[in-house]
């Protein structure tokens, strides 16, 4: 692994302090003591201000059921019912829409005492609809990785509606590491959608062409989404279908605190938002050189049609606190979605 994380000017473990979400200086700290490791270099820009990119590794296997390994069985150990083929991915592969992978990730973590983690899928992975989850060996359920765990990492990747490239190296989800069971910090915050001015959003085409996942504005947007004009400021559901939209209000996570945009809460209607819930410090604010700055919303609706109107609340923010405030907020290097409004995944040019 390289040294790059060894600089006296980072912190040490002795920074793991503390209740709360683990800032991108402890994250490093980790990495420098072999919690958290690769068989290859980690990436300077895989520590974001709370969370950890991970990356795909060499092998991935079709299978043809999702599952949990159990608390009594790897997943490796499971694989062997479930499996079907294995694909390569040090050349790139095409995994297909309604097909369900399983992916050897390149970081493994050996977790101290008092430290545990939680995975979420990075933005631009629930912007082209592909869900994903983490697994761990004898894991119980999805994306916690429980304290003390020590072993390989695994992700499951299903994309929905468009079909992938994928290789080893690309980054689908963020791991977020906290001390102990940091306190929710006051009440949830309501997440309203806006479905006014003269586009209200997006929705996706059928039977379309591959998405290169390593290809930042490489795709014409028009191949991939149908633009939406509002109309008397609503907007109907279509049961299967994937939407983007954009929260009616700007967005702001102070520095010293994360949040978490909960994906799924049937009290505001039947259809699922925000695979990619994780907001980290810095999002919007001032502070980092931004105004304020929408929540894009992938949104899928359940088996009924279901109509939104303009400000309707369709999800909620759960703030929790940071152990220090990080080495740097989110989008101060620069970020595709610092100070956005409606926006696409990186991997489309800008709408016409």
């Amino acid at each position: 692994m390289t040294d790059q994380f060894s600089s006296p000017a980072h912190a040490s473990t002795s920074a793991l302090s503390g209740v709360g979400i683990l800032p991108s200086q402890a994250i490093r700290a980790l990495i420098r003591e072999g919690a958290i490791s690769a068989g290859t270099p980690f990436a300077q820009d895989q520590v974001q201000p709370a969370s950890l990119d991970l990356r795909l590794g060499e092998r991935a296997w079709r299978v043809r059921a999702s599952f949990l390994p159990g608390l009594r069985r790897t997943v490796m150990e499971r694989l062997e019912d479930v499996s079907m083929h294995r694909l390569d991915l040090t050349q790139g592969a095409v995994l297909e829409r309604g097909c369900v992978y399983i992916v050897e990730l390149l970081e493994r973590v050996r977790l101290p005492p008092g430290v545990s983690a939680r995975a979420n899928p990075k933005s631009s992975t629930g912007r082209i609809d592909v869900f994903v989850r983490l697994l761990t060996d004898h894991g119980a359920q999805f994306d916690d990785v429980s304290e003390g765990y020590d072993g390989p990492l695994y992700l499951e990747i299903a994309p929905q509606t468009f079909s992938i490239l994928a290789r080893t190296g690309t980054r689908l989800n963020q791991l977020r590491l906290k001390m102990g069971e940091p306190p929710h910090l006051g009440s949830p915050l309501s997440v309203g959608v806006d479905l006014t001015g003269d586009l209200a959003g997006f929705r996706a085409r059928r039977h379309c062409g591959v998405i290169d996942l390593d290809q930042e504005d490489g795709h014409d947007p028009r191949d991939f989404w149908e633009p939406l004009e509002p109309r008397r400021g609503e907007l109907l559901l279509d049961p299967g279908e994937f939407y983007i939209l954009a929260s009616k209000h700007a967005i702001e996570i102070p520095s010293l605190q994360a949040a978490e945009m909960t994906p799924i809460d049937p009290s505001v209607g039947e259809f699922r938002v925000h695979y990619a819930g994780f907001f980290d410090p810095g999002f919007g604010t001032e502070e980092a050189g931004a105004t304020g700055s929408r929540a894009v919303l992938e949104v899928r609706s359940h088996e009924t049609p279901f109509l939104l109107e303009d400000g309707q609340t369709v999800a909620r923010l759960v703030f929790e606190p940071l152990t220090a405030r990080p080495e740097r907020l989110y989008g101060e290097d620069g970020s595709h979605y610092q100070r956005q409004g409606l926006k696409l995944s990186k991997h489309f040019k800008a709408w016409p």
